[in-house]
């Protein structure tokens, strides 16, 4: 893994993300290897020929930066963390750059919606707790332990991350599953969401995004474990096949009296 020290100038930046004004990435690249991850597409804007999943640069002045950008009282929105990185990654374990940025956000009472993949964020819960608005949302892809090694190698297990959510939510914290990317013919919907039950307030969900140069390493996945799968991921995932997903989203969300709030589809 190539972990290295970088300066960034900003940190607090206008989202395009829906329903969010801010982001922030304290990190650039993510060590959980995920094979279908879309943030890849970040290396166009890095100096580093490693393959994506295998470096992390650390934004060391993150918090020092963050705090002269809320000194200048920006327009308070809701800052989403993180858009292109897990900010609950292994080395927030050594270097605390998300729980820095909590603190100064915090202190201005910014509203804050969390992404991750890991478990990692339950100890932050003595910050999240005193945000008048903060939402924890983790991805859950499976909850099949093998399918979730093929495809997310180096993220904690699905089981650490619904356990993650029930404690978060048994503070009073909105939490969310984030189901996404669904997997085709993978990715079971009953199984996830029999154990979201009062674990989560909503639920969001994508579809896989093959536009980001991540399809070579998905068709090599499937060709080693999944070959039968094949056809489906080369030649059906048209936008016919992702409205009959949304449609039996649509319908599990009903029977389980989970909200929906998103299905995104690329």
């Amino acid at each position: 893994m190539d972990i290295r020290i970088v300066k960034c100038k900003s940190l607090l930046v206008r989202s395009k993300l829906p329903e969010s004004s801010y982001s922030i990435n304290p990190y650039i690249g993510c060590s959980h290897g995920c094979i279908y991850c879309y943030a890849r597409f970040m290396k166009r804007f890095v100096d580093n020929d490693r393959k994506w999943g295998d470096f992390v640069w650390v934004k060391i002045n993150a918090a020092e930066v963050l705090k002269k950008e809320l000194l200048k009282r920006p327009k308070k929105g809701l800052v989403v963390i993180s858009s292109v990185t897990d900010p609950y990654q292994p080395i927030e374990k050594r270097y605390m750059m998300t729980r820095s940025i909590l603190k100064l956000l915090l202190k201005y009472d910014f509203p804050i919606s969390i992404l991750t993949k890991s478990d990692l964020v339950i100890r932050d819960i003595d910050l999240l707790r005193r945000f008048s608005r903060c939402e924890v949302g983790l991805t859950i892809t499976t909850i099949d332990e093998k399918i979730s090694k093929d495809f997310e190698p180096r993220a904690p297990s699905p089981l650490q991350r619904i356990k993650a959510l029930e404690k978060i939510h048994q503070y009073g914290i909105k939490t969310y599953a984030f189901i996404g990317p669904i997997l085709p013919g993978l990715t079971n919907l009953n199984d996830i969401f029999s154990k979201l039950k009062g674990k989560v307030d909503f639920v969001m969900a994508e579809a896989l995004n093959t536009k980001c140069g991540n399809v070579s390493d998905i068709e090599n996945v499937l060709e080693r474990n999944y070959h039968q799968l094949l056809e489906l991921y080369r030649y059906k995932l048209n936008m016919r096949y992702w409205r009959k997903v949304r449609d039996s989203l649509v319908k599990i969300c009903k029977k389980t009296n989970i909200p929906l709030k998103g299905f995104y589809i690329h």
